[in-house]
């Protein structure tokens, strides 16, 4: 679940994700090695513990966004949101500690009905509209409705398949 987190949070303009809790080498090695070949500065870490890691970015000036279903509708504070420069979007499993809740600056939900971070993440990054670059690219797709094509720059050639 946390790479398809990372994955999700990369695609829809993400600069980076910190994972709490999590300690797996190979989890980083991919989800960084998607970025060297798929392009964009994305980049996953390993951070402390999450109350160290929140209180930091919190003195950092970013804003803390927590998304649960408990929370209210997300589109409530969408727009102020938006204007803001430093997001920090905090998802977590099941178990979220109620002291998450109280770090947070807004508790927003996708839905008010069980769900997965991936989703809820995706849903929210996607109506933020950051339009991620992904400068630097070594793959790249040919968006096509039949069949798919992947440019490979690093080989100049372009692999087609339907």
């Amino acid at each position: 679940m946390t790479t398809h987190v990372c994955l999700a949070a990369r695609a829809f303009g993400a600069e980076r994700a910190v994972i709490c809790g999590e300690r797996d080498p190979k989890l980083l090695a991919g989800v960084n090695g998607v970025g060297k070949r798929w392009g964009g500065g994305f980049r996953a870490a390993v951070g402390g513990d999450w109350r160290r890691e929140l209180k930091k970015a919190k003195r950092d000036g970013f804003t803390l966004v927590h998304l649960t279903m408990y929370g209210i509708p997300f589109e409530k504070r969408l727009a102020g949101l938006r204007k803001k420069r430093k997001l920090a979007i905090v998802v977590g499993g099941s178990k979220v500690p109620g002291e998450a809740y109280g770090l947070a600056d807004h508790n927003l939900a996708v839905t008010n009905q069980p769900h997965s971070e991936v989703a809820a993440l995706a849903v929210f990054l996607n109506a933020l509209r950051l339009r991620p670059k992904f400068a630097g690219a070594r793959l790249r797709i040919l968006p096509k409705e039949h069949g798919k094509r992947v440019i490979n720059r690093e080989n100049n050639m372009g692999k087609s398949s339907t």
